[in-house]
């Protein structure tokens, strides 16, 4: 592979290298139905130095990849309401800090039976304790579950950790710094900076963003590289004032989520993120050292093992004692079945002060690879999972779940009418039944956002999941007249009939086709009508507007 090691001496054909494999793994990847992600992960492994090697500019890629996690963050910023914050404070302190305090428990206990030092053990069990952010929240997203219930709460408790890891690194951090500055003093340097960080945010929402929000929209160039620019600043911001990118370019992302063109933001930058974090995967995948890790592999297997199981099962534990459903917990639980990239970064921290050996950085870096890889496989195909084991997960949910409990549902009022997904067709129609104050109607959505803001206009509604199976225990379904599902989905609407058949509802169904082809599908599973809004809207639209008009001309014709 010398020649190939003598291209890609060239940054720009190095880079060009990376992109022509990544290509190559992702259309693979595709054939074989895997996710990019892990094809992206192997690609760093094959790029690096234990295959082939062609990584020369690694400060490069390191670049590259800082801005597309700070482009990512920015994005979940952008979509992240602050109500939903001190919505799931509470679940998320509690989570977030149970999972840490669990997993470096029993890791440490776990390194020491495996003959690790005292040293050692505790490096592995911290490391061990922190999730990825930027793999959930890519995952998340491409799932399009960022707002659901699991998914805010999953960022919530994400954001936790990420403000204990930087609190353990400011300690060891402490511990290799020669100036006359205590640990203490650090510490509090570090909460002012986080302070000034928040009032930079906050005034940038109050008084910077509405100012400049009509210039910035006048051009979407403009906007593009506002945006980025903005992410980019304050990530190094964050960076400066001790804490990581990820938190900066994450506040930034909030500052602009109250703006009106933050969708048409999120939408312009999605292909941008897909594309920079390509260059974090290989980043990622580059640092493995195969000859690093020598006798590691049989520890790195039990220790993910322990990351994939234990971090799931304290989280459902914690939930299902909290209230929150099994289906709920599980899912949430599912997105901390991995190491992070801080474990990478504190692991190296502890090598620079003499604390652990190159073999235990590798083991590490090999856990993070095999739990990122699995846990990627988890969370993509989560619900089908859920939907096999969901029988003995009932251990960690109350009789009464009270956080989600039908019981929610205001006065348990009977209703003439239920709404399953309140989207802009599902609003819309909510608002005509608004005018009608004889008719009683219940709405369900997975937006926990949405549902607080309609509740808080005194509206009937409740948080539910599509996806969930067990939907119906949560709705009072029996005596209304229809039920309307205004979600384009095949398979969701197909699992609703067959299970209000099976309980023998008699009212009308609607569903909501996405297509023509999905159309012909749903008719012959038994509703009374299905609906496609597109079809609809174009049929109002000539009835109301068109047709007089197209008459008219065909009479002057005549």
């Amino acid at each position: 592979m010398e020649w190939l090691s003598s291209i890609t001496e060239n940054v720009f054909y190095e880079v060009a290298v990376i992109l022509f494999l990544a290509a190559i793994l992702g259309a693979l990847g595709q054939l074989l139905k895997q996710p990019l992600i892990v094809m992206f992960i192997l690609l760093g492994i094959i790029v690096g130095p234990s295959v082939l090697d062609v990584i020369r500019s690694k400060d490069n890629i390191h670049l590259l990849s800082e801005i597309g996690i700070s482009v990512l963050l920015f994005i979940v910023g952008l979509k992240l309401d602050i109500r939903i914050i001190r919505s799931v404070g509470k679940i998320a302190l509690l989570t977030g800090l149970g999972q840490v305090l669990f997993t470096s428990f029993f890791g440490y206990l776990i390194g020491l039976a495996l003959g690790f030092s005292s040293l050692h053990s505790f490096y592995i069990a911290v490391a061990l304790t922190f999730s990825s952010t930027i793999i959930i929240v890519k995952l998340l997203s491409d799932k399009k579950e960022v707002d659901s219930l699991h998914g805010q709460i999953a960022i919530g408790f994400l954001i936790v950790q990420d403000i204990v890891v930087i609190l353990v690194m400011i300690i060891l951090s402490g511990m290799r710094q020669n100036e006359d500055v205590t640990l203490a003093q650090d510490i509090i340097r570090k909460f002012m900076a986080g302070g000034l960080l928040m009032a930079v945010t906050i005034l940038a929402m109050k008084w910077v963003i509405p100012k400049i929000e009509y210039f910035l929209a006048r051009s979407q160039e403009m906007l593009s590289l506002f945006a980025i620019g903005w992410a980019v600043t304050l990530a190094s911001a964050g960076e400066l004032m001790g804490f990581s990118a990820e938190v900066g370019a994450f506040l930034a992302g909030v500052s602009l989520a109250s703006s009106g063109f933050k969708d048409t933001v999120s939408v312009r930058l999605t292909s941008l993120r897909d594309f920079l974090l390509i260059f974090f995967f290989v980043n990622m995948g580059s640092e493995l050292n195969f000859s690093a890790i020598g006798n590691m592999v049989l520890p790195a297997v039990i220790f993910s093992l322990f990351v994939l199981i234990g971090n799931p099962v304290i989280v459902m534990i914690i939930m299902g004692a909290m209230g929150y459903r099994k289906r709920t917990s599980f899912l949430a639980g599912l997105t901390v079945a991995q190491i992070s990239e801080f474990s990478l970064i504190f692991a190296g921290l502890g090598l620079a002060v003499g604390h652990i050996t190159d073999e235990i950085l590798g083991l590490i870096t090999l856990v993070g690879l095999i739990t990122i890889g699995l846990s990627t496989y988890l969370i993509l195909y989560s619900h089908q999972i859920y939907e096999i084991i969901a029988p003995f997960l009932s251990v960690f949910q109350k009789k009464n779940p009270y956080q989600e409990s039908s019981e929610m549902v205001p006065g348990q009022k009977q209703y003439d009418i239920i709404i399953i997904g309140l989207g802009r067709f599902g609003r819309y129609l909510s608002e005509m039944l608004d005018k009608h104050k004889e008719i009683k109607y219940l709405g369900v959505d997975f937006d926990p956002s949405l549902v607080k803001n309609w509740k808080e206009k005194g509206k009937d509604i409740i948080y539910g999941d599509m996806e969930d199976p067990d939907l119906l225990e949560l709705l009072p379904f029996r005596d209304v007249k229809c039920i309307i599902s205004t979600i384009p989905d095949l398979d969701h609407s197909r699992h609703l009939i067959r299970t209000l058949r099976k309980a023998k509802y008699k009212g009308r169904i609607y569903l909501t086709a996405s297509g023509e082809q999905d159309f012909e599908l749903l008719n012959t599973c038994g509703a009374n009508q299905v609906l496609i809004p597109q079809q609809m809207a174009a049929e109002n639209f000539y009835n109301s507007y068109l047709k007089e008009l197209v008459s008219a001309g065909a009479r002057n014709n005549k």
